[in-house]
């Protein structure tokens, strides 16, 4: 075969069981693809190589005997907050660098147990608070593609920057990822690749690093949808070890794709029309409601009053988890340990101004401030009243929908440093994304058409808590009808 690399992950494991190659040369395709593009890409922080092919001769010689798990002998690459038993797992920030956990976390544990292969671990924003990949403690990761109309660095979205570049750029099968506010789908549109955060509770948190609690989740980033209804359904369990996990069955998502959509609602929200929005991200929406209504979809124009309030909502209850979650690194048992300090409040105060980038210093005072006293009832209280009404929007249209459709992003990927002067303007990236977290629900982005400078753009589909096998099948009908196969030009 000429280029395994190129493969698609369901491709590729049918290659693998019809032992058209081997596990060992597809995982060494992949790390000479990591040697040669990561030096430019930046988007894997530790390679894995020789615990890689040792993981591909096991699962070579578990399917030399006909047996293997669902994964058997795949290569993926790993998200950099998943924790990974003797791996050095950072969450891209110099508080963790050196830190090697002595458990796995159990996402990662699911794709060991079905045979997959780690090539390593994947750069990404520092403890997933950025939105284009430069807040790493690694330096910030590059986008594959290029505009036809500049030769600038692209950033490839954040947090999970790294695993979107790495998708779209042939260095892994697929990657894991994670979504606190849009993490997933932002990098996926940014590079032309699939990213679906499921249901608040459907992939357990144990074992990854912690953002915000209530928001966090799992899931991967692919090159098609039905990779990524293979993978997360790999990624899915109920964990006891997890208290939000939910103890509910892991469907075969793979049963969704390709059914018709015919007669399926679909609501189209109008506070989705933001002031500014780009002439081109309303053309790929209007078009990607076409495509559905040409399927047999019924559009139906629907109302979530409380939009405009989420991402003010987001960044409220996001600062003050993370302000909580990240107390317990202070140079005592967690994390970086100053040198040279002369009281214990000097000890704490300058290993956390060492050990923390500037972004992560500005979310965690935001998050100290709104939790004080005389602020915490204006605030936080608040936030968390107007994220109620937000998913009570969502329960009241859902007996008149049966799924979402609005973009993914505001724009297509920008150039890196173009937006780290204004903190607001980057936060602006995830004005389609947070609702759904906001409200627990699953929302995938599918690359769906370009931008005048030839860059990809992707569709959102959000759905009800539990039913991602709606958001698959409508997903799966938009990427028919889409076509999108493009890839970016190699020029690393």
């Amino acid at each position: 075969m000429s280029d395994l690399t190129k493969l698609t992950l369901k491709a590729a494991l049918d290659g693998l069981k019809a032992r058209d190659f081997s596990s060992e040369e597809i995982t060494k395709a992949f790390v000479a693809n990591i040697d040669a593009a990561n030096p430019r890409l930046n988007a894997f922080v530790v390679q894995t190589t020789d615990k890689a092919l040792e993981m591909a001769r096991a699962s070579d010689a578990r399917l030399a005997k006909g047996e293997g798990g669902a994964l058997e002998g795949a290569p993926l690459g790993i998200k950099d907050l998943f924790c990974t038993d003797g791996v050095q797992t950072t969450a891209g920030s110099n508080m963790l660098r050196g830190f090697v956990p002595p458990y796995e976390s159990t996402v990662t544990a699911n794709l060991w147990r079905d045979g997959a292969v780690m090539l390593g671990k994947l750069n990404m924003d520092e403890f997933a608070m950025g939105s284009s990949n430069e807040t790493s403690a690694f330096g910030p990761v590059v986008n594959p593609w290029k505009s036809t109309t500049s030769n600038a660095d692209l950033t490839p979205g954040g947090s999970s920057g790294g695993s979107a570049s790495a998708v779209a750029g042939d260095l892994c099968l697929a990657a894991t990822a994670s979504d606190t506010g849009g993490s997933i789908r932002q990098p996926a549109a940014f590079t032309g690749t699939v990213g679906i955060k499921p249901t608040y509770g459907r992939a357990s948190r144990f074992g990854m690093v912690a953002f915000a609690s209530s928001l966090d989740q799992a899931g991967p980033i692919t090159k098609t949808v039905e990779d990524a209804a293979i993978l997360l359904r790999a990624m899915c369990s109920w964990d006891p070890k997890d208290a939000t996990s939910l103890d509910v069955e892991t469907p075969d998502w793979t049963r969704s794709l390709g059914q018709s959509v015919k007669g399926l609602r679909i609501g189209v929200p109008k506070e989705y029309v933001v002031d500014g929005m780009p002439a081109e991200i309303q053309a790929l929406w209007d078009q990607g409601i076409a495509w559905l209504k040409a399927a047999g979809c019924e559009i139906v124009p629907i109302s979530l009053p409380q939009t405009k309030y989420a991402l003010p909502a987001y960044y409220i209850i996001a600062p003050a988890e993370a302000s909580s979650n990240l107390a317990r690194y202070d140079g005592m048992r967690f994390g970086h340990r100053a040198e040279g300090t002369t009281s214990l409040a000097d000890l704490y105060e300058t290993s956390r101004a060492e050990g923390f980038g500037k972004e992560v210093q500005r979310r965690l005072t935001i998050g100290a401030y709104v939790l004080s006293a005389g602020f915490y009832d204006a605030y936080y209280v608040r936030a968390l009243k107007v994220r109620r009404r937000i998913a009570m929007d969502f329960d009241a249209v859902w007996d008149k929908v049966d799924a979402i459709v609005t973009p993914s992003t505001p724009s297509a990927a920008f150039a890196l440093g173009d937006k780290q002067i204004d903190p607001l303007q980057m936060y602006l990236n995830d004005i389609f994304t947070v609702t759904a977290n906001l409200a627990g629900l699953p929302g995938i982005s599918v690359p769906a058409g370009f931008d005048k400078g030839g860059l990809p753009l992707g569709l959102q589909v959000i759905g009800k808590a539990l039913d991602e096998a709606t958001v698959f099948q409508v997903a799966s009908a938009l990427e028919d009808a889409a076509g999108f196969v493009a890839k970016p030009e190699k020029w690393w």
